[in-house]
């Protein structure tokens, strides 16, 4: 009996080797994501810094990849939570994102890790170079 491209008996167990598999090649499909910069800085009425916002930007062909939930070790924070992911720019993304925000899968935007830099051509022969960090504190 087949059953999953495996080959079992009767009672369940494995009889016999797995089928040979030709991968004729693998197709990575970028997403889109949604990116927010910096445009200046003030002060409220409470001499609080707040941060103004450009128009949001729309980069496709972004490869997500989630990264660790971590329970933050705080006890005072026992719901507290840290999410992070690594996003992959394609390559010739011009922009800076040192200091953006991003939203990833229409979620809420996430900050963006240091200043991002894109590997050197040569050593990127796919469509993407340039790892973004993003990271996130909930609860």
């Amino acid at each position: 009996m087949r059953s999953s491209g495996c080959v079992y008996g009767s009672h369940g167990q494995r009889c016999g080797p797995e089928p040979a598999r030709t991968v004729v090649g693998a197709v990575i499909v970028g997403e889109t994501v949604r990116v927010w910069r910096p445009t200046g800085a003030g002060e409220d009425a409470h001499g609080n810094e707040t941060i103004e916002w450009s128009e949001p930007e729309d980069v496709e062909d972004v490869i997500v990849a989630p990264g660790p939930r971590t329970d933050l070790p705080d006890p005072s924070r026992p719901d507290g939570d840290r999410v992070e992911w690594t996003l992959h720019f394609p390559k010739g993304y011009p922009a800076t994102l040192r200091n953006a925000i991003i939203s990833v899968r229409a979620g809420e935007p996430l900050r963006v890790k240091g200043d991002p830099q894109h590997y050197t051509e040569e050593n990127t022969p796919g469509r993407w170079s340039m790892p973004v960090e993003l990271w996130r504190i909930d609860g």
